[in-house]
């Protein structure tokens, strides 16, 4: 990683980011996933927006998998949505493997049910599965706490990138530094991500209660 923790920690703070990246107990607040590690309950099968069961591990691309938590209503998912939809298209293509996962809980956001992703699927032209975590556990499992907020594996299965889509969310003509975009084409090449880690931003993951785990 040729970038410190520290100084992508400094880097990330020009956002604002309002709500608390845990909207329960902070004592049992997820831990994130480390680099290195493989995605845990890759065998969990989620209902995509096609009205089928799917799994992380069904999605697994021969270069690698990117997984991104997000969901319909987060006006910070709404900024990037584009940005994430084009890239995940483009990644399939690459041989990257993508599925978007919704882990929040529908009570407290009606906007975010299975209903509204499969219309939200269809309006944005997204070509790989929209999931529905319908226990939040594999959020939690991921130790993700923000949407949206990005996980990419490499062809061996290890997180090699975990945290934001880009570094200017309001303004994709002004972006400077594209984080998962160009953790992305590293994977695809079969190269080093040149940043590894970054802050996830965004709305706060509306766990539900419990796990069904």
């Amino acid at each position: 990683m040729k970038a410190t923790r520290a100084a992508l920690l400094a880097a990330s703070l020009v956002f604002v980011t309002g709500a608390p990246a845990y909207a329960g107990d902070t004592a049992t607040a997820p831990v994130s996933l480390a680099l290195g590690a493989t995605a845990p309950m890759a065998d969990t099968k989620m209902k995509a927006t096609n009205g089928k069961e799917v799994s992380i591990a069904d999605v697994k691309g021969a270069k690698g998998t990117l997984v991104v938590f997000t969901c319909n209503a987060c006006p910070w998912v709404k900024k990037w949505e584009a940005r994430v939809v084009k890239l995940s298209n483009e990644a399939t293509k690459k041989g990257i493997g993508v599925i978007a996962i919704n882990s929040n809980d529908p009570n407290v956001v009606p906007a975010d049910g299975y209903d509204q992703m499969v219309v939200r699927a269809k309006e944005r032209g997204m070509k790989f599965a929209y999931a529905f975590d319908a226990t939040s556990d594999i959020a939690r499992a991921f130790g993700a706490t923000r949407t949206p907020e990005a996980f990419l594996f490499d062809a061996s299965g290890k997180l090699v990138y975990h945290g934001t889509i880009d570094d200017n969310a309001d303004n994709a003509g002004e972006v400077k530094e594209k984080y998962l975009a160009n953790a992305v084409n590293a994977v695809a090449g079969g190269k080093a991500v040149p940043v590894a880690e970054t802050k996830a931003l965004g709305c706060g993951i509306k766990f539900r209660k419990g796990q069904a785990s």
